[in-house]
């Protein structure tokens, strides 16, 4: 094997969100609590550098205890994948030990996130185990706001989950999740760092 093939990687949550839940209570009952606090998650990353105005969280469906947290990291890794769904269910899953977050024994756990999956977190969260999807909106806003590019989504994406036995839950706190992406899409500095996009830098030599 040539000896500069990489061969490891490794994600870590930036140290500011475990200082922004440290006032989060370990349970979050409702709804509209596991929301705002992706929201506020989402709002914080862009303004702290490490990635776009996203942000998920793991929960168990039933009791609302928290189970992992993740916001986008791909400015702060360099991994285009370092998605906030991908964060949230690979930390989950470690926390777990299992791949599959449904498996039997377990409570049922659901994903929340501040704006409907990308294409990549389509499969992510489909293939992840959860038991339900709890976004804060869907539609054209993440792209008509900030020019992120969300890639091709089927149309029946929230049927082809309903068939797989994953909820769909959405609009709530759509208005506070929408005003996160329009201050992002509003700054001066703004990164879209869709490949070939504004914002792709080549560092290899």
């Amino acid at each position: 094997m040539p000896a500069a093939l990489p061969t490891h990687f490794a994600v870590q949550l930036p140290d500011w969100v475990t200082s922004e839940l440290s006032d989060v209570p370990d349970t979050l009952p409702t709804d509209e609590d596991r929301v705002r606090v992706v929201n506020r998650l989402a709002a914080r990353n862009y303004q702290e550098g490490t990635g776009g105005p996203f942000a998920a969280l793991v929960v168990e469906t039933e009791t609302g205890r928290l189970r992992s947290a993740g916001v986008n990291l791909v400015l702060a890794s360099g991994l285009s994948s370092t998605h906030a769904e991908v964060v949230a269910l690979s930390l989950a899953q470690a926390g777990h030990g299992t791949w599959d977050l449904g498996a039997p024994g377990g409570p049922a756990l659901e994903l929340v996130v501040n704006w409907r999956t990308c294409v990549m977190c389509y499969g992510a969260a489909m293939w992840s185990g959860v038991r339900r999807l709890l976004i804060a909106g869907h539609g054209p806003e993440v792209e008509d706001l900030t020019g992120f590019d969300e890639g091709p989504m089927r149309d029946d994406w929230i049927e082809q989950f309903d068939q797989r036995g994953i909820e769909i839950v959405t609009d709530v706190l759509r208005a506070e999740a929408v005003e996160v992406l329009r201050a992002y899409g509003e700054r001066p500095d703004v990164v879209v760092y869709n490949a070939r996009g504004r914002g792709s830098i080549h560092t290899s030599a």
